[in-house]
């Protein structure tokens, strides 16, 4: 090969026009270089409701091959939604009693500890999350001694749930195990009553929780990966967290009139509800791509902050019509996606699933006797 001597000065002269123009052209037509990057993963999964049930004999299942087929599709990510009283010792016949609360089973936590195996087996990254906590849920059905935004009796109990927590997986690398704090912080009027009118937790009161309950984590291990929910039910983001060593996750259940429609626990008269369709109009509101953007606009918000960003759930209930889901879904996909925000589809297996989730209206594929929801499956493996 026969080498050009070029004079050095015409040669960085070239060399830096050359490196502006195609600065000035990736800053044109590559607008994710503008991006900050997300500080966490990119995961991708499910949840599995093994422990969602506050007894432990009600909960989903998950069959040993469903952690198989999660990582042989390209899946990488599972979060545990638990109820803190399915691995108590009490009477069940009964409310809960504060002292009662950290009466902890061995053999359940044994099962969960199994999960978590399971999970690793298959490079499964776990996210443990206290779906009810001591206080605290955002389904009713439970009857609650106390508050946790309000009682420091519930805090000091859900602080020692993530003591017991954090000591046990103390020596499981970050990179395997996350923490997220409480799903879906809400505040009712009356915290038994599903439909009771209610909102977002006041700062003041999630922050004091969300501080504690911390403190408590990185007391154990320092490095460990913790989440806090949005407010208002996951779908709000929290830029006054933005100071803490938290990161946060939001939801993809906007607009609920699509992800729940005819959902019992969240409408009083489902079955009174107009079928959804997407785009399309609902109470006189047009629905479109561009109300997603918004929607999430303060969630790419937070990683302009330095803020890590995850979605936590979203999925579909299995009465909206299946091509209207498919629509939503696709678009908020394509923006996590966008901004590198992975997710956790509430669930593997079930009303929400990809997995027998009894829709009326899909031909399913026999999936060594499952039904599978391929067209679900194809838009999720999209983006893994």
């Amino acid at each position: 090969m026969s080498e050009i001597l070029i004079p050095r000065r015409d040669f960085l002269k070239k060399a830096t026009a050359a490196s502006m123009a195609l600065s000035l052209n990736q800053t044109s037509f590559s607008p994710s270089l503008k991006k900050r990057k997300n500080k966490l993963p990119k995961w991708r999964g499910f949840n599995l409701l093994d422990f969602f049930n506050p007894d432990p004999e009600n909960g989903r299942k998950t069959k040993p091959d469903y952690y198989k087929y999660m990582s042989d599709w390209g899946f990488d990510f599972v979060r545990i939604p638990i109820s803190y009283p399915s691995y108590l010792d009490f009477d069940r016949s009964k409310p809960i009693r504060p002292d009662e609360v950290l009466q902890f089973n061995n053999r359940v936590l044994d099962e969960i500890d199994e999960i978590l195996t399971n999970c690793h087996n298959q490079n499964l990254h776990v996210s443990l999350n206290l779906h009810r906590a001591p206080g605290f849920c955002i389904n009713a059905g439970f009857k609650e001694p106390y508050n946790l935004w309000e009682d420091q009796e519930a805090l000091d109990a859900f602080c020692a749930h993530w003591e017991m927590w954090s000591k046990r997986y103390k020596n499981i690398s970050i990179k395997k195990l996350s923490f997220d704090l409480v799903n879906e912080p809400f505040k009712r009027l009356d915290p038994n009553d599903q439909h009771s009118p209610g909102g977002a937790v006041p700062i003041a009161e999630y922050r004091k929780v969300a501080e504690v309950a911390l403190k408590t984590i990185k007391g154990i291990n320092n490095k460990r990966l913790v989440i806090a929910d949005g407010n208002g039910g996951g779908g709000t983001a929290i830029p006054e967290f933005a100071d803490l060593d938290l990161h946060q996750s939001c939801r993809g259940y906007f607009p609920m009139h699509i992800s729940h429609h005819k959902a019992s626990w969240v409408f009083k008269d489902p079955d009174s509800l107009p079928s959804p369709s997407w785009p399309g109009m609902h109470n006189e509101r047009m629905y479109q791509k561009e109300d997603l953007e918004k929607h999430y606009a303060p969630w790419i918000a937070l990683l302009e902050q330095g803020v890590g960003v995850h979605c936590g759930e979203l999925g579909c209930y299995n009465k909206t019509p299946h091509e209207v889901f498919l629509a939503w879904f696709g678009d908020i996909l394509d923006i996590l996606d966008e901004n590198g925000i992975g997710f956790g589809l509430w669930e593997f297996s079930g009303t929400f699933g990809v997995l027998n989730s009894g829709r009326t209206d899909v031909d399913y594929e026999d999936w060594y006797g499952e039904k599978l929801d391929r067209k679900l499956l194809s838009l999720l493996m999209k983006n893994a």
